[in-house]
């Protein structure tokens, strides 16, 4: 499997969304707002845990591997998402996170 760059994350992530959100305009006659995706990806983030959980023994339910990294992949997605609809740079973010988390832990 190829890699994959930020920039190709954003641009198919947006291509992928418009189409929900055609979807969501022919269903409910309105767009979800940037607090629906919110709560989409929420929602999302918690099923991670559970399939977690499962995948460690810690929860009664097998075989989530698939499970857990489609939600995994989603995760990024909405977070991908979530940061162009706010006019937040992921790139931008994402490298500062990481410069201040070197700092603090010595890397």
């Amino acid at each position: 499997m190829a890699s994959l760059n930020f920039e190709q994350l954003k641009e198919r992530s947006l291509k992928i969304r418009q189409r929900y959100h055609e979807l969501e305009l022919t269903h409910h006659g309105t767009e979800w707002t940037v607090e629906e995706d919110a709560l989409a990806f929420l929602t999302d983030a918690g099923l991670v845990g559970r399939y977690v959980m499962s995948q460690q023994g810690r929860w009664p339910k097998e075989n989530t591997e698939e499970e857990l990294k489609h939600k995994i992949g989603e995760s990024i997605w909405w977070l991908t998402i979530l940061a162009e609809r706010m006019n937040i740079n992921i790139e931008e973010v994402t490298e500062a996170f990481l410069v201040q988390t070197e700092k603090l832990t010595g890397n």
